[in-house]
């Protein structure tokens, strides 16, 4: 795994910082009087608002509601009343053990189903600041989907990943793209460790290491499995891995594949943390009570459904303090975040070395696709032989990985141009400016101040498919997100902001003019005194009004039947 390169403390003389976060009903309150405040160079602002009571009733009611017509739906196809579309067992399998009839495959049948015309939708042009959909309508609610033969044109994209931009059809970044596809064509057909091992792929590791600041670096072809496949080879059984409970299901995935003790800590909570870590240490393994082989802290630097950043400067003390190893997942926040893009180390001026396996993917700010592995040139050479995704993968595509190099170049400014920053530093200013909007606008949203990712909570579950499709009505595209990938009672759309977009594409989604004041408001009075021209505004009552949730729930379930 490589041994820890002892590092200088980068922020010991630091100015304190100020750090904050958002309580419940939106009030500002500074963080607990431990914190270390001297960690932080500058103001580090986070707002979480509780769930209302009522919303939290009336949203379990809801998913009542959908439960209670979900079984009655399942008895009348099970008499054949009401037509089945769902995968089922043959009839000669009755005897055999359900395949599919389990509790995960009803809420896919009774509750996914209704809002699935939210998701997959067919894109027919680069899913940069706008795009084109292809237009597609249900007959039987959403099993089955038919093509109408109209795009829907102009769309403006608030879904994708594209922070920098660089999901483009033309400039220097796809003219050198194609003319690698011309030298190397599209397939390498072998892995990195057969013959699949290109010179495009070394200098895209030797520029890779350059960037993040660190000794070597691997890249590879698929961001989920740099995640689930070489957490197995950094850790065993045996070792302990302590992760954050937001985490990406690609890190929950490789850290159950390794075998390892998994302990879960409450996020980005240092005193969770620390408790884990001292009862580690103190405890050692189970029923041995031998001490753990390794201790590994996993967390992300962006967390992608929270728009949260990582508490970095806190996690490297503790790392620091009780000896364990640090795996920081910078998917979100590579290029995304600090005055030079290179993530949340760059962000809160710190020192590469201080984190011990640094991941990230190039799926988002570089307009590709594929994940990287940092650090020292001991753990690049143990996964290089260990790594499944080595031995097995076949490797990164030529003309994606001359994307990613020259990408990456215009970021760190090598193509002679300022081009990069420019786009770092407006990105950061469509980020206030699109958090404030909505703010102003009284919607509750997620996350750090600083962060592209923008949760907004529409909580309940009928909304959440009625504001995707009202918000494609008015030609925005925007993900929506329910539970389980989120808490049952925290149903949001999430808004990715791009240094693509244009001020005037922010402000159609939030106008600045007759906007509610940004105080807090009753549900009810955030519609009655809504006097905004926002496109938001046409779904405002979505959101924000709960009394009629049950009866849309009722009028919906009755359609379908």
């Amino acid at each position: 795994m490589g041994g820890k390169t002892p590092g200088h403390d980068p922020i010991a003389n630091g100015r304190a910082g100020h750090v904050v976060h958002s309580g419940r009903n939106g009030v500002v309150k500074p963080q607990e009087e431990d914190s270390p405040h001297g960690l932080y160079k500058h103001p580090f602002h986070e707002s979480f608002e509780e769930t209302p009571m009522m919303v939290a009733v009336i949203t379990y009611m809801g998913y009542g509601v959908l439960t209670l017509f979900g079984y009655l739906r399942d008895f009348l196809r099970s008499w054949g009343i009401e037509h089945c579309c769902n995968a089922t067992e043959r009839q000669e399998q009755k005897d055999f053990v359900p395949l599919y009839q389990d509790f995960e495959n009803f809420y896919t049948r009774n509750v996914y189903m209704r809002l699935r015309d939210n998701w997959n939708r067919p894109l027919c042009s680069v899913p940069g600041a706008c795009f084109d959909i292809v237009e597609r309508v249900s007959d039987d609610y959403n099993w089955n989907f038919r093509f109408t033969g109209n795009v829907l044109h102009g769309v403006i994209n608030m879904g994708s990943y594209n922070y920098l931009g660089f999901a483009e059809n033309k400039g220097p970044c796809i003219e050198a793209a194609a003319d690698v596809t011309q030298q190397y064509g599209v397939g390498v057909c072998s892995t990195r460790q057969e013959i699949g091992n290109l010179d495009k792929h070394e200098e895209l590791e030797e520029l890779t290491a350059k960037f993040l600041g660190v000794e070597a670096a691997m890249v590879f072809g698929m961001g989920f499995a740099t995640n689930s496949m070489n957490i197995p080879a950094l850790v065993k059984k045996g070792c302990l891995i302590l992760s954050d409970e937001l985490n990406h299901v690609s890190l929950v995935l490789g850290a159950r594949l390794s075998g390892a003790t998994i302990r879960v800590f409450k996020h980005n909570n240092m005193k969770s943390l620390e408790q884990l870590l001292r009862e580690a240490i103190v405890n050692g393994q189970p029923r041995t009570h031998r001490p753990w082989k390794k201790i590994l802290i996993i967390v992300e630097g962006i967390y992608s459904m929270e728009g949260s950043i990582v508490h970095l400067p806190e996690v490297v003390v503790l790392k620091r303090k009780y000896k364990a190893y640090l795996y920081l997942d910078e998917a979100h926040s590579i290029g995304a975040v600090g005055p030079t893009g290179r993530g949340v180390v760059d962000y809160f001026d710190m020192d590469p070395r201080d984190v011990d396996i640094m991941m990230g993917t190039f799926t988002k700010s570089f307009g590709a696709a594929g994940g990287y592995i940092g650090g020292s040139k001991a753990l690049v050479d143990f996964l290089r032989a260990k790594s499944h995704s080595a031995a097995y993968a076949t490797s990164m595509s030529p003309p994606v990985a001359q994307q990613i190099i020259s990408s990456m170049k215009c970021i760190m400014g090598e193509d002679g141009t300022t081009i990069g920053l420019d786009r770092i530093r407006k990105l950061l200013r469509n980020t206030h400016y699109f958090r404030q909007g909505l703010r102003n606008l009284g919607f509750v949203i997620y996350g750090n101040d600083d962060s592209p990712v923008v949760p907004l909570l529409i909580y309940l579950p009928a909304k959440t498919g009625a504001f995707g499709r009202e918000m494609l009505k008015k030609r925005i595209g925007v993900v929506v997100v329910g539970f389980p990938a989120t808490p049952i009672i925290e149903s949001r759309a999430r808004f990715c902001v791009s240094a693509s977009h244009t001020r005037e594409m922010l402000d159609t989604l939030s106008k600045r003019e007759g906007i509610v004041h940004p105080r807090r408001t009753s549900e009810r009075e955030r519609v009655s005194s809504c006097s905004c021209t926002s496109s938001f505004c046409s779904v405002h009552h979505i959101i924000c009004t709960g009394s009629s949730f049950i009866c849309l729930e009722l009028h919906q379930h009755h359609r379908i039947m």
